[in-house]
């Protein structure tokens, strides 16, 4: 019978003093699935604290990290400015609903804490600007949070693209899932024992409690708040920011963005509890002539170029239009892009103190992509958008939604 060994104890264990402490807050379907997984698989990582308004979750994630670190201690916290203080704490996970992902790591930036958020990153363009220039101004690491530019498949199609195998390029197709749906009107309910709701709303409107609007109570299952427009702008930023984080990368504008946008979308009738876009079609220019279009549709990428295409998509899929756009690099002129995992790059940053592929510059553009669409369809006019102001240079209206959720402008 062959000996299983864990991967922390073949590396050899680190002192304490060179491991990154990391606090993980949020500690939903995600974190237990995937983040905590992630860190505990680290020997340079030690998981010193979780946080959660859910005092069920916060249990669970504690034995997660003591029975996964094979040590007792783990530090919880149900508000997270409590783990902020903890001067013990070198760096933070932000893994909660879409409405806290600014606040939060903007209190962590301050707190002198490096930062690993979930996408999608921001609610509203204005709110990403300022997270971004924050982080270059206190020199802190930061991630945006998407596994998708360590996906094989994903990062064979961009450097392709990128080293010109496909000619020039002159169109991406960015698809992603139909995830949300209408939901009828739902009673108001009695606030769980275990939760902190007052807490989970925070910086969001003041709304009565009813279960599809938080979370199934002691259960990890799909969450109500990422079909309410309070918390989360639905599939158009939650799975946008994977697919099109791809694409502007590819494009080589991942730190800036198109010059024209428009879109159409439709969503569920005004009775219904849940309001997220139900489907949308979006198409965008950029200024050095790329086309995206974005819409519902099998989660994918195709990049169509002048002498070729190549489609990829989430399945593991890759394909082209000759098997030599494919083939692998060779030559020292060949672009190659870092390839590692979300959250080794994150950590080899906060060791390093260099930049992770995605910082909050690229989180933040990656995401406004998504909130300019989604402004499209609110307007419903072609609007020019100026990358470097970031202003859109034909219509004020459209220019309303800059600083503000779509929430607060659309009737709810």
């Amino acid at each position: 019978m062959a000996l299983q060994v864990s991967r922390r104890a073949l590396l050899g264990a680190l002192a304490p003093s060179n491991r990154v402490t990391v606090g993980v807050i949020g500690v939903g379907r995600q974190t237990v699935i995937v983040n905590l997984k992630q860190f505990l698989a680290m020997p340079e990582v030690q998981v010193a604290a979780v946080c959660d308004v859910d005092s069920w979750r916060l249990e669970n994630a504690k034995q997660q990290v003591e029975k996964g670190s094979g040590s007792k201690g783990c530090k919880t916290y149900r508000d997270y400015r409590e783990l902020l203080a903890d001067k013990t704490i070198d760096a933070v996970m932000v893994a909660t609903p879409d409405h806290w992902h600014v606040p939060m790591s903007i209190e962590a930036v301050k707190a002198g804490k490096d930062v690993c958020c979930e996408k999608p990153l921001t609610r509203c363009i204005g709110e990403g600007r300022k997270l971004a220039d924050l982080v270059r101004q206190h020199k802190r690491v930061f991630r945006t949070d998407s596994e998708y530019r360590s996906k094989a498949w994903y990062h064979q199609a961009r450097e392709a693209v990128l080293n010109g195998r496909i000619g020039r390029l002159l169109t991406i197709r960015s698809g992603v899932p139909k995830g949300d749906e209408a939901c009828p009107p739902q009673p108001e309910m009695p606030v769980p024992p275990e939760l902190d709701y007052e807490l989970w709303q925070g910086p969001a409107p003041r709304r009565p409690y009813t279960e599809k609007r938080v979370h199934k109570p002691k259960a990890y299952e799909r969450p109500g708040w990422m079909r309410r427009l309070e918390y989360c702008d639905g599939m158009i930023t939650n799975w946008g920011t994977h697919h099109n984080d791809l694409a502007q990368s590819a494009n080589g504008t991942d730190r800036t963005g198109p010059v024209e946008v428009e879109g159409k979308g439709t969503y569920p009738p005004p009775e219904s509890f849940w309001q997220v876009l139900l489907d949308f079609e979006i198409h965008y220019r950029y200024a050095n002539g790329v086309k995206l279009i974005y819409m519902i549709d099998k989660p994918s990428l195709r990049f169509e170029g002048t002498e070729g295409w190549i489609y990829a998509d989430d399945t593991g899929k890759i394909e082209a239009s000759k098997p030599s756009i494919l083939e692998p690099p060779s030559g020292s002129n060949w672009i190659r892009l870092p390839m590692k995992t979300d959250k080794q790059d994150f950590i080899d940053a906060v060791r390093s103190r260099g930049e992770t592929m995605a910082d909050a510059e690229v989180g933040h553009r990656t995401t406004s992509v998504c909130h300019l669409g989604h402004i499209a369809i609110q307007v419903g006019k072609r609007l020019e958008w100026d990358p470097v102001k970031e202003r859109f240079t034909n219509n004020e209206e459209a220019n309303g939604f800059i600083g503000r959720p779509i929430h607060q402008i659309r009737a709810t």
